[in-house]
């Protein structure tokens, strides 16, 4: 059970937080004002990440009830479509888009398909561990 969560966390989380952690890295030791410390982009990169790997686990698992799987697949989806157009908004500069709102709307998001993401693969990890229990 340990194993699914750990390869969670160190396969899907660290790996879709690098964008993140590397703007920050970047803002500590480059002159103030120079890039801003976040960045929409960066987490919308996240929430892409969790959820195709949503997608990806879902995919490959067997013995869950097809329309489980069918509405995990639809609920990843639907994100990455959101994912999607918040992405496309990005760029748009000037005040036609107020860049504090869709960083504040990407960071909820983020958290939310952070969420998603653990509930999955907690999921996941408990038919896991039913199917080795069950195994003669």
């Amino acid at each position: 059970m340990k194993t699914v969560k750990t390869k969670w966390l160190s396969y899907t989380v660290l790996v879709g937080l690098i964008p993140i952690l590397s703007r920050f890295l970047i803002w500590l030791v480059t002159k103030e004002g120079s890039i801003e410390p976040f960045s929409p982009q960066d987490f919308i990169a996240f929430g892409l990440v969790l959820h195709i790997s949503n997608i990806n686990e879902i995919e490959h698992l067997i013995g869950a009830d097809r329309s489980w799987k069918t509405v995990q697949n639809a609920v990843a989806a639907f994100f990455i479509a959101i994912h999607g157009v918040l992405f496309c908004l990005t760029p748009i500069g000037g005040d036609a888009v107020d860049q504090q709102s869709i960083m504040a709307c990407v960071g909820v998001i983020a958290l939310g398909s952070l969420f998603i993401s653990y509930c999955l693969f907690n999921r996941i990890s408990k038919f896991q561990q039913i199917d080795v229990e069950h195994r003669p």
